[in-house]
């Protein structure tokens, strides 16, 4: 189990090092169509994980409470919008497209302000596959093992697009080839990390799994409505980001419905 679980931490990495290599051989800016396409299938990907993955999962746990089952996803949800809403305001950061940086006044470089962004919108996608992980691990909540890898590739998938998103912007400012594909590939590093800090403390942690998954699944949200779906809908009207957050929703609800 425990060569499972390394495999699953690394893999969402993985997909941001693949999208982020993509600015190694793409002579050209991102084209603003694909890029929206990419960054609604994001946002489906990680709705559907929110929902499918984390909420649902953190009602059963609680089945037996009867009508309060909803209770710890409640309270999970709104403390992992609230958290992320913290940190969007404690820390400088520079959101793509964006001339103005978010967050108190900071003399960091654009480079590390969007760097700073990325992590802050991978945060709570480590924290989610940690969490599933960890009640796979502790037998929690129903989850599977297969139902944790299912969380773990779709957000992969999801990441190949925003390792794309966050490489280009990057060499398009005026950093070489391998320093934007660098910046891409390490502004997935802190979901492992995130994960595996998660999976360390599961036996502490096992009685709050369900306002976790339901944290994680917050957090994820937020991410989405603040900055995703924004981004997506930048510049000429298209419903492009539309189909492709459907593509994604669906993508990742067979995923977890067919592996779980």
């Amino acid at each position: 189990m425990a060569t499972g679980i390394v495999i699953g931490l690394l893999i969402p990495f993985l997909g941001t090092m693949f999208g982020s290599a993509f600015v190694l051989f793409m002579k050209h800016d991102m084209p603003a169509r694909l890029q929206k396409a990419l960054l609604g299938f994001a946002s489906g990907v990680m709705v559907a994980a929110s929902v499918w993955s984390l909420l649902i999962p953190a009602i059963e746990a609680e089945s037996s409470r009867g009508a309060w089952a909803v209770m710890p996803a409640a309270v999970g949800f709104v403390l992992g919008i609230l958290f992320l809403l913290a940190i969007d305001e404690l820390t400088p950061h520079l959101h793509l497209g964006d001339a103005t940086p978010e967050g108190p006044r900071s003399h960091l470089s654009r480079t590390a302000m969007l760097a700073l962004a990325v992590t802050i919108h991978n945060l709570p996608e480590g924290m989610a596959v940690g969490v599933v992980f960890a009640g796979a691990e502790e037998g929690v909540a129903n989850i599977s093992m297969s139902a944790a890898i299912a969380v773990s590739l779709g957000i992969a998938i999801q990441n190949i697009p925003e390792g794309a998103i966050i490489s280009m912007p990057m060499r398009a400012a005026g950093n070489s080839r391998t320093r934007s594909f660098l910046i891409g590939s390490l502004s997935g590093v802190v979901e492992p990390i995130g994960g595996l800090l998660v999976i360390l403390l599961a036996a502490w942690l096992t009685p709050i799994l369900p306002y976790l998954l339901a944290f994680a699944a917050g957090a994820m949200m937020y991410v989405v409505t603040e900055e995703l779906i924004p981004e997506a809908s930048q510049g000429t009207h298209s419903n492009l980001s539309t189909i492709g957050f459907a593509i994604g929703f669906v993508l990742m609800m067979v995923l977890d419905v067919v592996l779980g």
